[in-house]
């Protein structure tokens, strides 16, 4: 049913809206609501106005004509339209949704809020679970359409009513530009039974670039899991999906820990490490580090990977030392090494009644701490030249290290051993992402995190364009409002506001995401400084043959002679069916309704001379684009190896000026995807 309620909401017309404006006063936090559903400010007046309470205006003409106007409470404008006050009250802080009427919203406090009486046509969106009062409804009235809230939707705009932004998106505000460039964790144990090509569309189209993919569920050859991971990462390529390992060191896997008891890491008190889902592993044994990098060995040979992801090689548990149960490591070859440093089993820090137990705050454990912090670098060390190995021998390959944040939440240090400034330079020196991931001691803590937390790395790096950051999307363990997982506009923010401080932003992960939340997934993380539409340039002859092309996702397409200027930072998608001319050339990079742009400001107009081939997707950072006769060329920056989508064969290819011997492989219906280098490159792909 889930699936079904999300092709349904795909298929609603849209009419679009490029950028908003606000009519009296600031707009509260409407402007942070539509800039997360990537809609950016107008220089003047925009398509979509929030109307403050004491704003004039010809609003009911202005909705006529094509607006799309958004009110809140009681005012003279939403009388205009057939909401008034009723006089009655309703104590307010359990909402209905009516898209999802089984999630619980709960807002941190209550309030009494007006009763409304709505017009009949109005679609009620969320109303206060018990009276049933309106709080949240909206309907399309000429060309346009409005959107009211009995109250304010909060400071940061989701406290209240998490699904505003579908709510303004089945109205009709359809965003401009797309990322195609958010990484998710993949763990095949929650879609062992689906079908990959189409969960490959949908993850495409939500703007997924990478799936990193939990990699210890095929650690040992199986035929039937091979198989299957094969088709995943086939899907994943068809789309211009990279795929990569993702290894969770010191798991390996579960027959590895049932195979090798001898070699399992122990915590404090002298059991097998056997934490939440992860079974522990002496990594420090020199026996067990040969089985692993053998493993590692075959792991990345059985499957056409783009990259690898070392995700938290360190020590168990954020309770620290306060938790001798969780606390790691106390494996013998660690404690054997620790007291041939110090003179002391660190085992002794843990018993009652031991000479060193009441010195656990003292230096006995400061040694412990740092010893710990240095171990956990050694290994993060050993393991990424052992993925260097690896991709000495398939050049190809993205390297990934995912780290916990040790500057925003400082005590992660002590904690299980991260130290972010001294793993940095080494991986500066390796062409590897850092990508970080916030510990879920600041999961209740709001999206202006992700600029606070690049702010503090800034002085600890020479290349913030390498810094990636991972956002947890899960039910957290604190209390939270008004949702326990982020969704909605609480999502879009985090992505939106992510995006905005990183380069590179992953999703944890990817079946936690609501159905609901993909459709503007992709917009949250795109970066639009600007858009607007306008009049095309004069002379320009192609509009007189345009009739059907999709201007901004609106149905029935632009007038004649209209073009979309937009900025943008960073590679996006814009939305636009049909042939394009962008920055008054044609434009070879199209395709699945979007035109592909690079960074900087562009113009895109409808076009009637079509390139020769046309690109339809790529999975690099596209750079510049061209079209010369009956080639067709594009500069592309890509971590790993590019994946390129065409609409047809080339004749032949050559990078950076010399022939290539492009892998290329049949899609079916015309199209054909390509594999072109890792690197910064220019590919000229000859149609004839």
């Amino acid at each position: 049913m889930k699936l079904l309620g999300m092709a349904m909401l795909l298929a609603v017309p849209v009419w679009g809206a490029v950028n908003y404006s606000v009519a009296g006063g600031d707009g509260g936090a409407w402007p942070r609501v539509l800039e997360s559903m990537g809609v950016p400010r107008a220089a003047g007046e925009g398509e979509v106005v929030v109307v403050g309470a004491g704003a004039a205006g010809e609003w009911r003409s202005r909705v006529e004509a094509g607006a799309l106007v958004i009110l809140e409470g009681a005012s003279e404008a939403a009388a205009g339209f057939g909401i008034v006050a009723t006089g009655k009250r309703a104590q307010t802080r359990s909402v209905l949704d009516a898209g999802a009427p089984e999630l619980d919203i709960i807002w941190e406090e209550a309030i009494e809020a007006a009763v409304f009486a709505v017009p009949e046509r109005a679609r009620v969106f969320a109303r206060e679970r018990w009276s049933g009062a309106p709080l949240v409804v909206g309907w399309r009235q000429g060309a346009g359409a409005v959107l009211w809230t009995a109250v304010s939707p909060g400071r940061r705009g989701y406290e209240r009513f998490p699904y505003l932004p579908q709510a303004l998106r089945e109205l009709g505000v359809t965003p401009v530009a797309e990322t195609r460039a958010l990484w998710a964790f993949f763990d095949a144990s929650y879609r062992s039974r689906v079908d990959l090509d189409f969960f490959a569309r949908r993850w495409r189209e939500a703007g997924i670039g990478a799936l990193h993919v939990a990699a210890w569920h095929f650690w040992e050859p199986d035929a039937e899991r091979d198989a299957y991971l094969k088709r995943l990462i086939e899907a994943c390529h068809k789309r211009a999906i990279h795929v990569y390992a993702w290894i969770e060191f010191p798991h390996v896997s579960q027959r590895f820990w049932d195979d090798h008891p001898e070699w399992r890491e122990k915590t404090a008190i002298g059991q097998d490490a056997h934490l939440d889902w992860r079974r522990l592993m002496n990594l420090q044994n020199p026996a067990a580090k040969l089985a692993i990098a053998e493993g590692l060995r075959g792991l990345a040979g059985r499957f056409d990977w783009d990259g690898m992801n070392l995700a938290e090689l360190y020590f168990e548990s954020l309770e620290g030392y306060g938790n001798a149960a969780r606390f790691t490591p106390m494996n013998e070859n660690a404690r054997a090494e620790f007291t041939a440093r110090h003179g002391f089993d660190p085992a002794e820090l843990f018993r009652e009644g031991g000479a060193l137990h009441h010195a656990k705050n003292g230096e006995g454990m400061r040694k412990l701490l740092e010893y710990r912090a240095s171990l956990a670098h050694r290994m993060q060390v050993e393991w990424l030249d052992e993925l260097e190995r690896i991709r000495a021998g398939k050049p190809h390959l993205d390297l990934v290290l995912t780290h916990v944040d040790d500057r925003f939440d400082t005590r992660m240090r002590d904690l299980i051993g991260a130290d972010a400034e001294r793993l940095l330079p080494v991986l500066e020196r390796r062409e590897a992402t850092f990508l970080i991931e916030d510990p879920a001691t600041v999961w209740n803590l709001g999206p202006e995190r992700y600029p606070e937390i690049a702010r503090r790395y800034g002085p600890i790096t020479e290349r913030p364009e390498k810094l990636a950051i991972d956002i947890n999307i899960v039910e957290r363990y604190q209390d939270v409002y008004p949702t326990k997982k982020q969704t909605g506009g609480e999502l879009f923010q985090l992505v939106h506001l992510a995006a905005g401080a990183f380069e590179r932003v992953a999703l944890y992960f990817e079946s936690s995401l609501v159905g609901r939340d993909l459709p503007l997934l992709a917009a949250s993380g795109a970066r639009v400084v600007s858009a607007e539409r306008g009049a095309a340039a004069a002379g320009n002859e192609a509009q007189a043959a345009v009739k059907t092309v999709a201007w901004a996702g609106r149905a029935e397409g632009p007038a004649a002679g209209e073009r979309l200027t937009v900025e943008v930072r960073g590679a996006h998608a814009v939305r636009w069916t049909g042939a394009a001319r962008v920055d008054g050339r044609v434009w070879p990079v199209a395709g699945g309704g979007v035109v592909r742009v690079p960074s900087g400001r562009h113009t895109v107009e409808a076009s009637a001379v079509k390139p020769p081939l046309s690109v339809v997707d790529v999975s690099a950072e596209l750079t510049s684009a061209s079209v010369e006769g009956e080639v067709v060329e594009i500069g592309y920056e890509a971590q790993a190896r590019a994946w390129v989508v065409v609409d047809r064969k080339p004749a032949r290819v050559e990078v950076d000026g010399a022939a290539h011997e492009a892998r290329a492989v049949a899609l079916g219906e015309g199209a054909w995807l390509l594999e072109l280098p890792r690197g910064q490159h220019v590919a000229a792909l000859f149609a004839r």
